[in-house]
């Protein structure tokens, strides 16, 4: 193979450096390497983004999972205005008066028990977040290879180019020459009319190929989220680095190494793993909920205007003595009132209380238990999703495999073909300027070439495609 790739480098090397000379005169073209590309698209593409969005939303959701361990506090402050018959809780009574009643509260609680839930939705939160990074790196993995695929097919695409425009100017001479010959009697009408077509043959391959090459560059240009208006010329890699490829893989050892680092088996068990702890948390439903709780708090009333600020003793009769009529008298502490005011309402109110509270469910219209099965039938899909991640990768890859080499023998035919019908084409050639074949045989001959020359071109870059796609299933860097 070294030999065939060797004489490959010798007749593409020329064509490679032609096509980046004409290149140079595009006008305000922006050259763009594979590099450039792939870390364009990481950086504006709009999928990649949304990913990050949906990992940042994962991460709150983690966070909070933390927090939820912390204790709760309010405050609670009220003012009303009463009418009609309204209990009054300042002095415990019933009061038909109008009366403005202010009252306030803190509070504190915190959990202190609740069958495991607060830390197993921990673990399932860090779970789904690991496994929202993971498709994160998925999104970009799986960009990064459709860039890859994308930039490869614009090379594929602008070789074909070249050569079909070199199959055009010899058409061109081809057509050139027959016109003189046909002038000079030396050929027919059949033999200028067949290099005629020949000529807007070559012409709409030609047109056909620079599509190709149009499209292939719009598509980089949507990966990299590129105004389509901007004039871009892909960088063309280092032949050798092309043709320095491994085309040899042992599919199970692949699939093994693909298992432990592809994202898309990372994601599935990752997102299995959050589904099981899930069911932990739908099991705490069946627990008793333990509470410690704590509060303060004070009233005030304006229909509480005076305070018993202090005694006296007084003198108060009692009734009169029979017969004598004397008036018989005792002595009593008779309370002081005082102004109470708003301050003095509120301190003389205030109250405390700290406890317990437990919470113990006995029957919830079978709510626990529902979402006990939902979370064991999501893990069970969970499971299967991951069984079906991991078919579908192990089948891809042994695809891939097959591909790889049945792209390897497919090249080394095309490059044998190819050294046979250039060679072919010399000494037609040579006969041809010799008068010794018609029109007809060299341009056979010269389609022939043409025909090779592609189909080698092609068989290439379907090589280093194939390698490069192992390589993404094995995680190993895709470079030119």
């Amino acid at each position: 193979m070294m030999q065939s790739i060797s004489r490959f480098k010798l007749l593409i090397l020329p064509a490679f450096a032609l096509l980046m000379i004409m290149g140079l005169g595009a006008q305000a073209q922006q050259s763009i390497s594979l590099q450039q590309a792939v870390d364009s698209t990481i950086k504006n593409n709009l999928t990649i983004k949304q990913a990050q969005l949906t990992e940042a939303l994962a991460n709150e959701d983690y966070k909070q999972a933390k927090y939820n361990q912390l204790p709760s506090f309010t405050v609670n402050p009220q003012g009303s205005f009463n009418a009609g018959r309204s209990p009054n809780l300042t002095t415990y009574t019933y009061s038909n008066q109008s009366f403005v009643y202010v009252t306030g509260q803190a509070a504190v609680s915190v959990i202190l028990y609740q069958g495991g839930q607060l830390r197993n939705e921990i673990l399932a939160n860090k779970l789904l977040l690991d496994a929202d990074k993971t498709n994160t790196a998925k999104v970009k993995n799986d960009l990064l290879l459709s860039v890859v695929t994308d930039y490869l097919t614009i090379l594929t695409d602008q070789a074909l180019v070249k050569a079909a425009q070199e199959q055009l100017d010899l058409a061109k001479i081809t057509l050139d020459r027959a016109q003189k010959n046909f002038d000079a009697g030396n050929a027919t009408r059949a033999d200028l009319s067949q290099a005629q077509a020949q000529v807007q043959s070559a012409i709409l391959t030609l047109t056909n190929d620079q599509n190709q090459v149009d499209i292939a560059v719009l598509t980089l240009k949507q990966y990299m989220e590129m105004n389509p208006s901007t004039a871009i010329k892909v960088e063309i890699p280092d032949i050798t680095k092309i043709t320095n490829i491994q085309t040899v893989f042992n599919s199970t050892e692949v699939i093994k190494t693909a298992f432990l680092t592809n994202p898309d088996i990372k994601l599935a068990e990752l997102q299995q793993q959050a589904y099981a702890q899930l069911i932990k948390v739908a099991q705490g439903n069946y627990y008793p909920v333990v509470s410690f709780f704590g509060a303060v708090g004070t009233n005030y009333s304006n229909q509480v205007s005076q305070q018993v600020v202090g005694s006296q003793q007084v003198t108060v009769p009692v009734g009169t003595v029979q017969g004598t009529g004397q008036t018989v008298t005792t002595t009593l502490n008779e309370p002081i009132y005082g102004p109470y005011g708003a301050f003095g309402q509120l301190g003389n109110n205030f109250n405390q209380s700290i406890g317990l509270s437990v919470t113990i469910p006995i029957f919830n219209k079978y709510q626990a238990r529902t979402s006990v099965r939902k979370a064991k039938l999501n893990y069970e899909n969970a499971e299967l999703t991951t069984s079906l991640a991991k078919n579908t990768l192990s089948k891809t890859i042994i695809q891939a495999v097959l591909d790889l080499e049945g792209a390897e023998k497919s090249y080394q035919s095309a490059v044998k073909t190819f050294e046979a019908n250039k060679e072919s084409l010399n000494v037609t050639k040579q006969r041809y300027d010799a008068g010794l074949v018609n029109t007809l045989d060299y341009n056979t001959a010269l389609t022939n070439y043409n025909t090779s020359e592609n189909q080698m071109i092609l068989g290439q870059y379907e090589v280093v495609f194939r390698s490069k796609v192992i390589d993404y299933y094995l995680g190993n860097p895709i470079t030119l």
